[in-house]
């Protein structure tokens, strides 16, 4: 699923140039040096975001964030509060003058808010469908005539649902959401393809696997988090359906690809579609529980089939490693280890008194507008 390229003159809107099937980058962006790039980072007090937001610190560029703080999780962010080049902005990228004083001096956008997975979205489907599919539209169309370079949307690899093969799903793979959560992620994948060629900006989908990694905003509801907590806490651990495969990512490669992304000359990467992980990581739930065993030294697990997520896939990511050389470096394993002896030590007593800021359960802060 990419979206063509087309022919065109000098764009109307201040942007970039489309020169035959090639797209140039406005002076601002692709040319200039990382100190002269400003890159809005929306939801990025987020698991992910708050890893990506210091990678690109540490690399240079001047950051800004957008995040309303739903889960009352500003904390991951408080400690930049006076680092040179980042500013924070609390608000709803929904609101469209939000977005306009955001985008001032801005040269690169990525778009991580969401309500991320299938249990926050059943549990607030209005919410969800305005967060993941009319505002990033919204946002999207706002983008032209902004002198914007790259515009980076985190999609996810739910998004193919539940294959009936071994095969491997790259990025042309049919897609089959099984929850309002893929579904909004599609309909939004789907509106950037559509309209990547009129644009004057660089679009970019990543779809990303299930994350895993310690973050300042720590999540223990996504798999290798929860499995690990559980079974190093000594309790007893559930899994349905252990023989279902997904691929996972850890936090710090997926801000690496975001990283490779922006760095990348517009022509390798416009209107593109990459899977965001490594062959290696891809693991059934009772691969990933052995892992943790191994890790944590023994436990207690039952095993029941029949659960509710039907999701079933693998993942193949030559793509992203072809086109950018880009290669994830950590694997589960290593992580599991380091969680499991930072959750042993007492690192995260706090998470049952703190269910909100570990977790995407429930809606605890809203944007005061």
């Amino acid at each position: 699923m990419r979206a063509a390229h087309e022919e065109g003159d000098v764009d109307r809107g201040g942007g970039g140039v489309k020169q035959g099937t090639a797209y140039v980058e406005p002076p601002q962006t692709e040319a200039a040096g990382r100190k002269d790039r400003t890159v809005l980072v929306i939801g990025g007090a987020g698991y992910i975001g708050s890893v990506l937001v210091r990678d690109l610190l540490r690399r240079g560029y001047r950051v800004r964030v957008i995040d309303n703080l739903l889960y009352g999780h500003g904390s991951s962010l408080a400690d930049l509060a006076e680092e040179p080049g980042f500013s924070f902005i609390r608000g709803d990228f929904c609101d469209n003058g939000v977005v306009d004083r955001s985008l001032r001096g801005v040269t690169d956008v990525v778009l991580l808010a969401a309500l991320v997975g299938d249990p926050i979205c059943r549990k607030y489907p209005e919410l969800a469908t305005r967060t993941n599919r009319e505002g990033p539209a919204a946002l999207f169309d706002l983008l032209h005539g902004r002198r914007i370079g790259k515009f980076i949307f985190a999609s996810t690899c739910s998004n193919y649902g539940e294959m009936d093969d071994d095969g491997y799903a790259d990025e042309e793979r049919e897609l089959k959401p099984l929850s309002l959560y893929a579904e909004t992620k599609v309909h939004f994948e789907n509106h950037i393809i559509r309209n990547a060629p009129r644009v004057d900006f660089c679009p970019v989908i990543l779809r990303l696997s299930t994350a895993f990694g310690i973050s300042r905003r720590m999540r223990f509801d996504l798999t290798v988090s929860e499995f690990t907590r559980a079974l190093a806490l000594r309790r007893e651990l559930c899994v349905y359906d252990e023989d279902t495969w997904r691929p996972y990512c850890h936090v710090s490669d997926i801000a690496e690809a975001m990283l490779r992304v922006i760095e990348s000359p517009s022509e390798t990467v416009r209107g593109r579609v990459f899977n965001v992980g490594s062959r290696e990581n891809n693991y059934t739930k009772k691969m990933l529980v052995d892992a943790v065993l191994a890790a944590v030294g023994g436990g207690t697990v039952r095993y029941q089939k029949g659960g509710a997520d039907r999701r079933n896939y693998r993942v193949s990511f030559d793509a992203i490693q072809s086109r950018l050389g880009y290669r994830a470096r950590f694997r589960i394993e290593d992580s599991v280890r380091a969680l499991a002896a930072a959750i042993r030590n007492g690192l995260f007593d706090d998470v049952d008194s703190r269910k909100n800021f570990y977790g995407n359960h429930s809606i605890e802060a809203r944007d005061p507008r």
